[in-house]
């Protein structure tokens, strides 16, 4: 550990590269210790948890020489040490092979770069290092090789072995894995669902084609426990929901959840085959509420704002930071027993001596420009949002908005927010002209089937004497949550865009996508997680405007994908959600619909058979549209040569104009908009060309996409083989509504 310097600098020197350059220079740490550094144990220290492979951004991005950045972190017990990365380029990679990598010269792999470890968190138990690193893309798809020294040894046993990841070419724009829910809520039966199997099929698909950023949308890790074997259990079993609100929230229950939710992210990321793909696969993380206790944001405001709630915001918010963004956390976070920090001062938690003492928190001298950081913060976790926004190669822009921080049972965000997410997305489409789609990630659906006599149901009257006999006798007890008395799964419907306080929000939304998709001829889907399944929405203009696919800025479907661990929901409950497949209608110009991509559950060789080889059914023969089972899915460009060709116009199959003329609706056949739209979603499904993951269909343009499901086939297979569900998502030319008025 680096000695604090008069004024309580720690930093560690600066990087330096083979020829004793400084490979992030501009990007130099400058850490301020909110106390004196915790005393240094004998020995060596010991490997926890990592390495964790972190994507942020490119720079240079409109220049011949962009570059590629990301960080690395490493969680170690305490000690005395200095830990550097090595960084160097192997070169291009094999054929449709991760692992293999042909020789190339040194003009190729710019020699070996060195980057040291800064410091961003320190405790009497736990350290944790960050490296920034940044690698230059090359004229090809490069594998490059990372490794730390000294060589730490892994309190599980062995040292940590060198790394690799895959950096596109600067031709090409990433191949995407998104993931959401990837961990088990309480109570799962776990003979059952044995683990995070689907992680296996994901460094298959991997190896044969590599994945070069993965995106997880939400509940990387449940944290639900801590009210069930952890802390919270004594303040969960309070009855009286007056006592429940009013428990204080003190130094010592902070720390016993502090330490629950650290040792929680240290299980389940060292937990394989999920840590194989986290030291190999850049994440780009955007958190939801499991990822600090179930239903976070969605109670009644007077429960949210108890004293417990806005504790295990902070805690969760502390660990997110660390371990899914590699950024040092605020200095403290919120206690009863510590005035100050019940209220946030400029943005953050004031910094409270107890939680500081023997405590070492790096002070970021600068924020990665890839975060979009709220004006304020939230109304339960005392700090700012943080949304994000990057280049993913070549053609297409990622946006993650934060939809947990600033989320009441009545907003998601704030307006002001917005107005910075939008700011800065248009600003970033007007100055680079290459974009050609934005992938847009917002956790929880947004085109989805609407609930909403479900929560009328459950916020009736008829509810009130089953509540009463719930809390005098503890009739029906399954059916309430353990919070706020309310129905389970009141919380989960008040999640959802779809849900009757959220629609305006949710309009609003859609249609400032739709003005930005116009005015910069962009594309955009988007990426939705947290129902437990897996299915396709899209919105789409009214078949009557006879507007083509590929002109269509109102085309955005909407990739669920849910869970790549957790339990899907029973069958019945699929199968009715594709009953209530309604076409909707956002205003006069937009209809919405899931696509029916589902041709036969996984693993039967039709759709009305009823199992073999020991593979059972998932859904009612008439259930196309929603999939129950485990799934994750895969994005990439549709076009085969992967180089920038000029002009919108779709190639490969012709594109089917939205106006019932789709092959799948003539012969006099009504219009279906459950079905294709266009070509690329003709056979969407097991038949499609995108199936597969790997193959590049060129079915939607040179700016298209191939988007995957890969959906597993049973849960009893621990190697987690999937079957796989595609369809293409057209670019778009969207020149001819330049300056036109909103009704196109």
């Amino acid at each position: 550990m680096h000695a604090l310097n008069p004024n309580g600098s720690g930093a560690p020197p600066l990087a330096t590269g083979q020829n004793g350059t400084t490979p992030h220079a501009v990007d130099a740490p400058n850490g301020l210790s909110t106390s004196a550094p915790a005393p240094q144990p004998s020995g060596s220290p010991m490997l926890t948890a990592g390495p964790l492979l972190n994507y942020k951004r490119m720079s240079n991005e409109l220049t011949e020489n962009p570059v590629w950045h990301g960080s690395v972190l490493i969680v170690l017990t305490p000690g005395q040490i200095q830990p550097e990365l090595q960084l160097k380029c192997l070169g291009r990679i094999g054929p449709g092979n991760g692992d293999g990598a042909l020789p190339t010269g040194p003009s190729d792999t710019h020699g070996t770069q060195t980057f040291r470890g800064e410091r961003l968190y320190e405790d009497p138990t736990k350290l944790f290092f960050r490296f920034e690193i940044r690698a230059p893309f090359q004229e090809f798809e490069a594998k490059w090789e990372y490794s730390i020294t000294p060589e730490l040894q892994q309190q599980s046993g062995g040292a940590i072995t060198p790394k690799h990841f895959i950096v596109p070419s600067k031709a090409q724009s990433m191949r995407i894995l998104f993931h959401s829910c990837n961990g088990f809520s309480v109570g799962t039966d776990m003979a059952t669902w044995q683990g995070p199997n689907l992680w296996h099929d994901v460094l298959r698909q991997h190896d044969e084609q590599p994945f070069h950023v993965m995106i997880g949308g939400g509940d990387q890790i449940y944290n639900d426990g801590v009210r069930v074997d952890g802390p919270l259990k004594q303040w969960t079993d309070v009855g009286n929901p007056h006592k429940r609100r009013n428990y204080p929230f003190g130094e010592q229950l902070r720390a016993d959840c502090d330490d629950y939710y650290y040792k929680n992210y240290v299980d389940w990321y060292t937990t394989e085959p999920f840590r194989t793909a986290n030291a190999q696969i850049a994440q780009l993380n955007i958190w939801d509420d499991h990822d600090i206790i179930d239903g976070f944001g969605s109670y009644t405001d007077h429960f949210m704002r108890c004293a417990v709630f806005r504790g295990i915001g902070g805690v969760a918010q502390k660990y997110y930071l660390l371990f899914q963004h590699h950024i040092a956390p605020p200095p403290s976070t919120f206690t009863t027993d510590a005035p100050k920090t019940t209220q946030a001062v400029d943005g953050t938690t004031v910094a409270d001596p107890v939680q500081s003492k023997n405590t070492y928190v790096l002070k970021e001298t600068h924020e990665d420009p890839s975060f979009i950081i709220g004006n304020r913060p939230g109304p339960y976790v005392e700090e700012k949002s943080r949304s994000l926004f990057c280049q993913l190669g070549a053609r297409i822009a990622f946006l993650g908005i934060d939809a947990r921080t600033e989320r009441t049972r009545h907003q998601i965000n704030y307006p002001d927010t917005y107005d910075l997410i939008f700011n800065r997305v248009n600003s970033a489409l007007s100055a680079n002209k290459n974009i050609k789609h934005l992938v847009l990630l917002l956790g929880v659906p947004i085109a989805y089937p609407r609930l909403q006599w479900l929560e009328n149901i459950f916020q009736s009257p008829l509810i009130g004497p089953i509540k009463f006999l719930n809390k005098r006798f503890g009739f029906a007890g399954g059916l309430f949550n353990h919070f706020d008395g309310n129905i389970d799964l009141l919380d989960d419907l008040d999640d959802h865009y779809t849900a009757h306080q959220h629609k305006p929000e949710r309009k609003e939304l859609v249609l400032k996508l739709q003005e930005l998709s116009k005015q910069h001829s962009v594309r955009v889907t988007i990426l939705g997680g947290d129902v437990h399944l897996a299915a396709v929405g899209r919105f789409y203009s009214k078949p009557s405007l006879n507007i083509k696919p590929e002109h269509d800025f109102r085309y955005m479907p909407n990739v669920i994908s849910s869970a790549i661990t957790n339990k899907p929901p029973p069958a019945a409950v699929a199968n009715l959600l594709a009953r209530r497949n309604k076409i909707h209608h956002l205003d006069h110009e937009t209809d919405e619909t899931l696509l029916e991509i589902f041709d036969k559950d996984p693993g039967l060789i039709k759709k009305p058979t009823n199992g073999g080889n020991g593979v059972s059914k998932k859904t009612a023969d008439v259930n196309h549209a929603t999939m129950p089972s485990r799934n994750y899915a895969i994005i990439a460009e549709s076009h085969a040569g992967g180089a920038i060709v000029s002009g919108g116009a779709t190639n490969g199959a012709a594109p089917v104009e939205a106006t019932g003329t789709s092959p799948a609706n003539q012969n006099g056949k009504k219009f279906n908009p459950r079905h294709a739209l266009h070509a690329g979603e003709e056979n969407a499904g097991t038949t499609h060309p995108a199936a597969s993951g790997v193959t590049k269909t060129g079915l939607c343009g040179t700016y298209g996409l191939d988007i995957t499901l890969r959906v597993e086939i049973t849960p009893s297979d621990k190697e987690g083989k999937t079957d796989g569900y595609g369809f293409s998502v057209p670019g778009l030319d969207a020149s001819a509504y330049a300056g036109q008025g909103t009704n196109w």
